[in-house]
């Protein structure tokens, strides 16, 4: 399945746009819902627009049931691509037993005879984590997954997963990379050289605040219950630690400008294009709000887009102001702000991320 005028990635043995639909919303009501039927259809049109790999995982509610149910009854359900994940919040026992149960769980829930890309998000790295990724290889290589990949794992055991389970074993991590947040430039870049990982990145569009919806707005209110558990989260970093809502607009400006020059281009767009052209990524989870909300076409105009040098220069002139270069050092890295709370933040979500 190949569009002209999309992107492509490989992630080991699967081909993949290098736009994802993130089914995250599924986990909670507060980003607005509707019923499985509606979802569903929502996701053919997806499909029918190139954007055939979905990311959900067990903790997304009923995302991975919800997205079975579609595979199930799609004419071509080999040609869609699920990425899940395997999230362990308390410590276990990782037995041959129990990770297998974990595995054919998902395989149940996606009607499936393999998991396409299974990632896994383990806690506070307490527990046998490299026990537990080697049951996951031998599984692969039973034919129970197709692909394995990690989640907010920091670089230490990242290296240490990977080293453990051989080259290419590992294809992917999914962290948090924006021009807000570019704490994967760091370190997590070099892991990707180092293993050939790629990276899968949510958090690009700051749940909604990169876009033309916010150019110009007023500062919300954190506590307003018009923002989603997403925009909370990426309100307090903006404000809290990167820099301030009148810088923000400044950035907005300079993607707006940027955008003009390209034919009238999003502001998402310019933002999605810009965490796009690092060499260690290999695709952007884009929240799909099912039925609330649709992105296909701007998503579609990420990839006729293609940044000059002077559309660099006036956004690389505004994160120049920011504090973002201390994010690393008062948040930690990749993934550490879901195992403890970090000074400074008033938004913590160990639950899910988006």
């Amino acid at each position: 399945m190949s569009d002209p005028a999309l992107e492509y990635t490989n992630l080991g043995p699967l081909k993949v746009p290098r736009i994802f639909n993130g089914l995250w919303q599924l986990s909670s009501s507060a980003w607005g819902v509707t019923d499985a039927a509606r979802m569903q259809e929502e996701m053919a049109r997806y499909v029918d627009s190139g954007f055939y790999a979905f990311d959900m995982a067990d903790q997304y509610g009923p995302a991975e049931s919800i997205f079975g149910a579609f595979r199930a009854s799609h004419a071509s359900p080999q040609s869609l691509v699920a990425a899940t994940k395997w999230c362990v919040f308390e410590n276990m026992e990782p037995t041959r037993a129990a990770v297998e149960a974990v595995v054919r769980a998902r395989l149940a829930a996606l009607q499936a005879p393999a998991v396409d890309l299974l990632q896994t998000h383990w806690g506070d790295y307490t527990g046998d984590y490299l026990t537990a990724h080697a049951h996951l290889r031998d599984l692969q290589k039973e034919g129970l997954i197709t692909a394995l990949g990690l989640c907010n794992m920091d670089c230490q055991r990242t290296d240490e997963i990977c080293s453990a389970l051989g080259a290419g074993a590992v294809v992917s991590n999914q962290v948090q990379f924006s021009l807000i947040d570019q704490r994967p430039l760091a370190g997590m870049a070099a892991m990707c050289r180092k293993h050939g990982l790629k990276l899968l990145t949510y958090g690009t569009l700051c749940g909604g605040f990169l876009s033309d919806k916010y150019l110009g707005a007023p500062e919300p209110d954190f506590a307003s219950a018009a923002l989603t558990p997403s925009q909370r989260k990426y309100l307090d970093v903006i404000t809290s630690i990167w820099g301030s809502w009148p810088l923000f607009q400044a950035l907005l400006r300079a993607c707006r400008a940027a955008g003009d020059r390209h034919g009238g281009a999003s502001i998402a767009a310019v933002a999605t294009r810009w965490v796009l052209d690092h060499a260690c990524v290999g695709a952007v989870l884009i929240g799909a709000r099912l039925g609330v909300s649709d992105h296909r076409a701007d998503n579609r105009g990420v990839f006729r887009l293609a940044l000059t040098a002077r559309d660099r220069a006036e956004i690389d002139a505004v994160l120049a102001r920011s504090r973002g270069g201390e994010m690393i050092a008062r948040i930690g890295d990749c993934g550490t702000e879901y195992r403890r709370r970090i000074e400074g933040l008033k938004y913590f979500a160990p639950e899910g991320h988006a």
